[in-house]
């Protein structure tokens, strides 16, 4: 009979191989999408809303990304995230799509994806991820990106 330790361990591989299954077919990042022009529309969305304006560099193939997904859409971050955001998915490819709009956003794509930036309403810079905080999100929690969401969320 396998140790607790041993079963807790294939428990947390079981789950891992599941979340990674699913996020392996989900498409967040549009490979035709305009980032410029999503960011454009994000501005005034977040102006009419009073909101702030999440840009989250990454891509499909990035597990990681995948993860931060995932978590960003389970409560209580869905709630924080539509109440006080307005999300744009910005593709890089294979780190060679909106280089410009990383230099702009001062986002260090070689630190790893997903790289977040946070925008104020009229789109100046509030916060860019430099260290690659989100970079193995897999090894994080939901708990880290409510407490991102809440610190950055505008004030009321």
């Amino acid at each position: 009979m396998p140790s607790v330790a041993r079963r807790a361990a294939f428990a947390v591989v079981f789950l891992f191989a599941g979340i990674s299954a699913v996020a392996q077919s989900r498409i967040i990042y549009s490979a035709t999408a305009d980032a410029h022009a999503d960011i454009a529309q994000a501005i005034k969305t977040a102006t009419a809303g009073h909101k702030h304006i999440i840009l989250d560099f990454g891509g499909n193939w990035c597990g990681d990304c995948q993860v931060l997904d995932i978590y960003i859409h389970q409560q209580p971050n869905l709630s924080l995230l539509e109440d006080n955001y307005v999300l744009v998915h910005v593709d890089v490819g294979h780190y060679d799509k909106n280089l410009d709009l990383a230099a702009k956003y001062d986002i260090p794509l070689k630190r790893g994806v997903p790289a977040l930036a946070v925008l104020d309403q009229h789109g100046r810079v509030l916060y860019t991820q430099k260290n690659g905080e989100f970079e193995a999100m897999r090894k994080m929690d939901p708990a880290s990106v409510t407490e991102f969401l809440n610190q950055w969320k505008p004030k009321r």
